[in-house]
């Protein structure tokens, strides 16, 4: 079991920068592929970006490529996501979690509260 917390949430300005960062506990994390989810007020809980356990593959959201960076720092048992170009509608709350095998997820954070707003 992993337990997973993320920080790096606040409010930012349109076009704006965070970094979010999940910080794992427990031995296996370098051996989970990890996931970022986001789910904002009155909608479901959408996928984000993926990283494999190496951080060598990633994946993303239609809705946030090339604006999104995932990565990963296993000797930190850290993952993180660099959020560029922030825009309104990527205000929500942001989970991390751990991928046990493709689409399958194990351990989740608190989740964190993005808000994008003028």
């Amino acid at each position: 079991q992993v337990q997973l917390a993320e920080s790096g949430g606040g409010l930012v300005q349109p076009g704006g920068s965070l970094r979010l960062s999940c910080a794992a506990s427990g031995p296996a994390f370098s051996s989970y592929d990890m996931v970022w989810f986001r789910q904002a007020p009155g909608k479901e809980r959408e996928f984000v970006a993926r990283t494999n356990w190496s951080g060598g593959i990633t994946t993303y959201a239609d809705s946030v490529r090339g604006r999104f960076t995932i990565s990963r720092d296993n000797a930190k048992n850290t993952v993180y996501l660099q959020m560029n170009s922030l825009k309104p509608e990527d205000t929500a709350i942001y989970y991390c979690a751990t991928e046990v095998r493709y689409g399958a997820y194990g351990d989740w954070g608190q989740g964190t509260q993005v808000t994008v707003s003028s």
